[in-house]
């Protein structure tokens, strides 16, 4: 066990340091976590500084989609429908859904992802990694009233952190 004082390696069980004589008795019990709203963590997505999205109509060419991309130079398109956002097609929909297809047979809506995972603008960037980490995006649409509002690309919250850490 490692005192907390001087990082001494102790033998597991010594209720005190053999180094410095700090007590470690309660050393290996754990600590309530920090509060994120203490925390970069804790920070709304809208200090990511995000702008509005890149959409397409689900009934667009995925071969336009794809120039579309291109483009704008961005790695995703929203799919919006009637103003709401019906799902998201990403470089990767594009690389693993389309590739050996002809793209001018195929719509957004054949490739796209349905019904994606979104976040708020007030959610904090501890939600987003948390959500990008467990369902493995890159990419989360954020959304006020079902309308698409910006994305966060998992790129852009880790420009964020290391701009704010270091």
């Amino acid at each position: 066990m490692l005192c907390p004082v001087c990082h001494y390696d102790n033998f597991e069980g010594e209720d005190t340091c053999a180094n410095c004589g700090a007590d470690l008795a309660n050393a290996d019990t754990p600590q309530p976590a920090l509060d994120y709203h203490d925390t970069v963590l804790g920070e709304h997505l809208d200090s990511l500084g995000i702008g509005s999205p890149a959409t397409v109509d689900p009934a667009t060419a995925v071969a336009d989609a794809i120039r579309q991309m291109h483009a704008a130079g961005v790695d995703c398109l929203l799919v919006v429908e009637g103003g709401q956002l019906v799902g998201i097609f990403t470089d990767r929909d594009a690389v693993v859904k389309a590739t050996d297809k002809r793209l001018g047979m195929y719509k957004v809506r054949d490739f796209m992802t349905p019904d994606p995972v979104v976040l708020r603008h007030d959610d904090t960037l501890a939600v987003a990694i948390h959500k990008m980490a467990v369902g493995e995006f890159r990419h989360i649409p954020i959304v006020e009233d079902g309308r698409p509002i910006g994305v966060v690309a998992a790129a852009d919250v880790f420009r964020h952190l290391v701009h704010s850490l270091g």
